[in-house]
């Protein structure tokens, strides 16, 4: 994984902290909207879906801005993408006071506790956006004008 963090992979981890914002605002929205209105494992299994959203978006941003040049770069950015959303989740949920248990039931997607799916989202995002860029840039490539003369 030699250079694995070298830009712009590192620029990738340094964008990861705008992160925190997109859940803390999606976690305000649910609590001022629909939260109040739904039972708690209902609200907070309806709130991935829209931070599903603003997360793949803003990697999407993220990933256009800092092409990742190599695989080991995606699944850098993807380890600690997933490793910082987990830790930040686990501090954070600490600091309002939540048991471990209770954080720890946010991960049990067999008691219909969708979590999951966000750090794993953050795992597979890189990834996917690196392989996204380079059909794209092939398929621009295969497309210019003079390129069969290349073969």
């Amino acid at each position: 994984m030699k250079g694995a963090l070298a830009p712009p992979a590192g620029n990738h981890l340094l964008a990861w902290l705008g992160m925190p914002f997109l859940a803390i605002a999606n976690g305000t929205l649910r609590e001022l909207t629909y939260g109040r209105r739904m039972g708690e494992d209902a609200s907070h299994s309806l709130s991935t879906l829209p931070l599903q959203v603003l997360i793949g978006v803003y990697t999407a941003l993220v990933a256009r801005r800092w092409p990742l040049q190599t695989r080991a770069q995606a699944l850098a950015v993807g380890a600690g993408g997933f490793l910082f959303a987990t830790v930040f989740e686990f501090g954070f949920g600490r600091l309002e006071g939540r048991s471990w248990g209770e954080l720890v039931r946010d991960y049990n997607i067999l008691a219909g506790r969708l979590w999951i799916v966000i750090p794993l989202a953050l795992l597979v995002a890189p990834g996917l956006h690196r392989r996204r860029q380079q059909r794209s840039a092939q398929k621009a490539t295969e497309n210019m004008p003079g390129a069969w003369l290349a073969e």
